[in-house]
């Protein structure tokens, strides 16, 4: 058996009993689960330090002690807002504008001819350089572009979009949250 094989396999067996350190350490199965995990990942990153032949288990609970111990020092550095005094100071835009500009959007996206709606998805939404979504589609680079620039011209028309400033929240909702802010 190789070096490699015995050792995940020797990872796997202290599962349980690292379970049960980590719940002991954590008092949170999840957070125990968790912190198994990174134990798991660290120790196969690192299994080049290990020595073979010494005690796999002891070397596993070192890392999640030391794993644990470096989460607490962390987790004091949060800042704790039990009174939602923090909280109650920081805004975000409401959720339902992002929802109906993106129903809009979709609806809009419906309207664009298939050739057009392909070539911005591929670009736009999709990441795909403008050489490779013409080699997708089947055709010159000069069409992607062209198709590019019309889907999003179009779009543009249909939701009413005339520049920058019709992104964000409405004039309303910006003054609304900047005095919260202040």
């Amino acid at each position: 058996m190789s070096d490699s094989q015995s050792f995940r396999d020797g990872l796997l067996a202290s599962v349980p009993t690292l379970r049960a350190f980590a719940v002991s350490l954590s008092k949170n199965a999840d957070r125990a689960d968790d912190l198994v995990q990174e134990t798991l990942v660290k120790a196969w990153d690192k299994q080049s330090s290990f020595q073979p032949g010494t005690n796999l288990k002891a070397w596993l609970f070192t890392i999640l002690r030391n794993e644990f111990y470096s989460q607490m020092r962390k987790r004091r550095r949060e800042v704790e807002d039990s009174d939602g005094a923090i909280t109650a100071r920081l805004s975000v835009h409401p959720a339902q504008d992002g929802s109906s500009d993106l129903n809009d959007f979709r609806k809009a996206l419906e309207l664009l001819p298939e050739d057009q709606r392909e070539a911005i998805i591929l670009i736009g939404a999709s990441g795909f350089s403008y050489e490779e979504a013409a080699e997708i589609c089947g055709c010159a680079v000069g069409t992607i572009k062209s198709r590019v620039s019309r889907a999003r011209t179009r779009l543009q028309d249909i939701l009413g979009i005339t520049g920058e400033g019709d992104f964000g929240p409405d004039p309303v909702t910006a003054q609304v949250t900047s005095t919260i802010v202040a």
